[in-house]
């Protein structure tokens, strides 16, 4: 006999906002739902279906129609037609929002229960074409890197089966300027700072034994595969390679096999000098002249990148060669006797690292980390005077509307055709405002206020973040066809958040300098968008510790991204700048989450899961740590979910670096006491 139940009306304070709400039947089960006013802004919905016997039913649907038609649309990941949907997999701090220019509805999933497992997949799906919201329950498969679509073969047991959500709405000027910052409040005070007060996501908040393990790992048990020694020009340059995977473990049994070209980086990712400034503090710290001069070779090569009118190259790699062994073919190097220079090739242009072109974002980066070094760490000239060379060339390639351009020919030093006006010029922004910090020289100031200004106009309000890993990293998806436009379905770009970063620190460096307050309310809001992409709890299908990790953008499917050791600083210093709590919290959160793929008995879950993928690692291996986790969109106890590689300079030495950076910033007690 099927249970009936009737569905009340719609609470009198979302009438304005919400014109109508379905819900599904689970087979021939209708829904009892219970709607619980909060304030006069938030309600709670609960909704259960008893079943008496079992259910299959591949999609089970709540559909909400707001009141109003929106006008502006966001939502964690893209789903550009019916058969995508947004699956619980990317649910990190997750919430779709619709909006006008006088009300805002924010639809968010009921985490409490979704906590407590399901036999199904949640699921969220936004089409704004049709001003319709849509919450499930269904199975879900990869399609594409990385986009979800639904799969069937959802099955409910007899019992209860529950789901849930909010309804939090808004008039206000500064929730329709900003409509991230509430919902961000709302997941920290109710979910993430109980997990970080408890400890989470690292049980030991003294991240000293990682850095020492990190370095341990480099330099001493996988030195041999990490480490590179050679000269250019006579000149003793070195650094640790670009990456290594597990097959070049001491503890691995079998054939080494080196997973791409044998290189070192200096690019906006994987930039050795960022690492090496950080292994330059320890150093410093410890008084160990070892690792020292490590740091200080690592310099050395940076300023051995050669120069053609202040314009450099971004990447040093090697020769190589197929290397046969028992009918099998291994990539092996050449060795550094035959290096060459080529740029980074993430870019629309080439895969062939000699024929990528210049990149102005990876050139403004590394820029940057000169005048950081000349800073804080030498009043090295050479650093100086590199980074004012590439500052004139940057200033006279700036267009009319205030953007850099993306991308140099490498024949004539021309701008190229794609990302000329994005916000990877935030990221020169930044370079500017330091250098006319350094050299008080005003010819850098007006073209970063400049860039900034454009940022401002045509990227911030349409959400248009787009970067090189949006479309030319591993997830591809779009970039045929999707370049410069919204996907029509979600009314919202392809989106990474990346450039939220660089826009969210060069506005907030703008502030500091100018002290317009626009700069820093348009800041707020920024980062307030890139946290969104910041998890905010620790959902169960996740194998390994994730709160304050980051992912990548709405078309991926990383959790604790290395990205967050990059991120870490500029939340605290938000936190700290508007005197905010939460954003302080999720900062040191970040700066955590930054050690959690470290393969060490230090993280016991962690180290679980990489032992259950790849049974050889032992002791010699400690240190050796992933990018992120879940990639690919898929989780389980198993072990799916772990890499196999580790890039120092976007792993265990990009966390020790941020680590060494804060300790100099705001000492050791900062760090382990918030």
């Amino acid at each position: 006999m099927n249970v009936l139940a009737q569905t009340p009306e719609l609470p009198e304070s979302i009438l304005p906002y919400v014109q109508s709400i379905n819900y599904g039947n689970l087979g021939n089960y209708k829904p009892s739902v219970k709607y619980t006013v909060i304030s006069k802004n938030l309600v709670r919905v609960h909704v259960s279906w008893a079943l008496s016997d079992s259910v299959k039913q591949d999609d089970l649907q709540i559909t909400i129609l707001p009141a109003f038609k929106a006008s502006f649309n966001w939502a964690p990941h893209l789903t550009p037609d019916n058969d995508h949907i947004i699956a619980q997999h990317v649910f990190r701090t997750p919430a779709m929002i619709g909006a006008s220019a006088q009300k805002q509805l924010i639809l968010i999933p009921d985490i409490d229960i979704l906590k407590k497992g399901s036999s199904a997949g949640w699921y969220m799906d936004m089409n704004a074409p049709e001003n319709k919201f849509t919450l499930g329950l269904s199975k879900s498969a990869v399609k594409e890197h990385v986009l979800f679509v639904r799969k069937p073969g959802a099955a409910y047991a007899p019992g209860k089966t529950e789901y849930g959500f909010y309804i939090m709405t808004a008039g206000d000027k500064n929730a329709l300027f900003d409509p991230w910052r509430n919902i961000l409040s709302f997941y920290w005070k109710n979910w993430g700072a109980g997990l970080y007060k408890s400890g989470e996501p690292l049980m030991n908040k003294n991240l000293e034994p990682y850095v020492r393990q990190t370095y341990d790992w480099a330099f001493n048990t996988w030195k041999k595969s990490v480490w590179q020694d050679f000269t250019i020009k006579g000149k003793e340059v070195g650094a640790p390679v670009f990456i290594v995977n597990v097959t070049q473990s001491p503890n691995y049994q079998g054939y080494t096999d080196e997973r791409e070209f044998r290189s070192i980086w200096n690019q906006a990712w994987f930039n050795s000098l960022r690492s090496a400034e950080g292994l330059f503090r320890y150093a410093r710290r410890k008084k160990d002249s070892t690792l020292m001069n490590y740091a200080l070779k690592t310099k050395e090569l940076a300023l051995s990148f050669p120069q053609t009118d202040g314009i450099f190259y971004s990447v040093i790699g090697t020769e190589m060669e197929k290397v046969e062994n028992n009918g099998k073919s291994y990539n092996r190097s050449k060795g550094w006797d035959k290096y060459y220079f080529g740029n980074s090739n993430r870019n629309p242009y080439s895969w062939d690292f000699r024929e990528s072109p210049y990149h102005v974002l990876d050139m403004s980066f590394t820029a940057y980390l000169m005048l950081t070094w000349y800073q804080e760490l030498e009043k090295d000239e050479r650093l100086l005077n590199y980074a004012a060379r590439y500052a004139d060339k940057l200033i006279q390639i700036q267009r009319e509307d205030g953007f850099f351009p993306g991308w140099l020919s490498l024949k004539d030093l021309k701008p190229m055709e794609y990302l000329n006006k994005s916000p990877e010029s935030a990221m020169s922004v930044t370079f500017l405002l330091t250098l006319f910090k350094s050299t008080k020289n005003n010819k850098y100031l007006a073209p970063a206020l400049r860039a900034m200004d454009s940022i401002i106009a045509e990227i911030i309000p349409v959400g248009q973040w787009e970067d090189f890993e949006t479309y030319w990293s591993c997830s591809r998806y779009g970039s045929d066809s999707l370049v410069d436009k919204k996907v029509k379905r979600n009314n919202m770009f392809k989106q990474n958040n990346f450039s939220m970063y660089w826009t969210a620190e060069a506005l907030l460096n703008c502030y500091k300098i100018t002290g317009n307050k626009k700069y820093i309310q348009y800041g707020q809001r920024v980062l307030d968008e890139m946290l969104m992409t910041q998890a905010s709890w620790q959902p169960p299908y996740m194998y390994v510790n994730v709160l304050g990790g980051f992912g990548v953008m709405n078309a991926d499917g990383e959790w604790d991204d290395s990205r967050q050791s990059l991120f870490s600083e500029l939340i605290i210093r938000y936190g700290k700048e508007l005197k905010n709590k939460e954003y302080i919290q999720r900062g040191l959160a970040a700066l955590r989450a930054s050690f959690v793929m470290m393969y060490t008995p230090l993280n016991t879950k962690t180290k679980v899961q990489w032992e259950r993928k790849w049974s050889f690692l032992g002791k010699e291996d400690y240190g050796f740590m992933m990018e992120n986790y879940g990639h690919g969109g898929e989780t389980d106890p198993a072990g799916i979910g772990i890499g196999e590689f580790t890039i120092y300079d976007w792993g265990n030495g990009a966390a020790s670096e941020a680590y060494n950076r804060m300790v100099d910033h705001y000492g050791k007690r900062f760090i382990n006491d918030n």
